[in-house]
């Protein structure tokens, strides 16, 4: 297979052995591996101002190289001035060669540009392996050109995982270079 990305390369010869061998897996196929990888975002606003709605899903294409869903209000909240049906936010769901893309530009480039950044929370694991962690500023990735963002905004970044317990997911993250805080 010609153009393995780089992740996927070090999952399958370093992390893996050391997940078998820290847990005691009978058999290689046991470990956990990341099975995807969901980029959401968020715009209440959106529903009175398309326009800003557009634009965030440009963003996140530029970001993800996959082109966004939009995603729909399920039920009318009249107190939000929301109705059913209208746009809330967008999101990606990455697999393979873009997951692993898109995971090594979020580790290594785009977390370390975090103002005051100490480490990500590793307190996020939802009980079943699967690591969710929210970012306020989508400018953090390098794809972003500054000077022509309309509006900031936030995103939810969640590592789908096979993992069985949130033990299990957190060290094969860790393994994968995840930068968990530390104490």
């Amino acid at each position: 297979m010609a153009n393995v990305p780089r992740l996927k390369k070090k999952y399958q010869e370093q992390v893996v052995p050391e997940l078998v061998k820290k847990f005691g897996y009978k058999n290689r196929m046991q470990a956990p591996r990341i099975e995807k990888i969901v980029v959401n975002i968020g715009l209440g606003e959106a529903s009175q101002n398309i326009k800003l709605l557009d634009s965030t899903m440009k963003d996140l294409a530029m970001l993800t190289g996959q082109k966004p869903i939009m995603r729909r209000a399920r039920k009318s909240i009249a107190s939000f001035k929301l109705r059913e049906g209208s746009p809330v936010g967008c999101k990606v769901t990455l697999r393979g060669p873009r997951m692993y893309e898109f995971y090594d530009r979020f580790v290594n480039v785009a977390v370390p540009r975090i103002r005051d950044f100490r480490g990500l929370p590793n307190k996020s694991f939802d009980g079943r392996g699967s690591y969710t962690v929210g970012i306020s500023e989508h400018i953090i990735f390098p794809e972003i050109n500054y000077d022509k963002v309309e509006r900031m905004t936030g995103m939810d970044v969640t590592f789908v995982t096979t993992a069985k317990t949130d033990e299990e997911g957190a060290e094969l993250l860790r393994l994968m270079d995840m930068p968990f805080r530390t104490g």
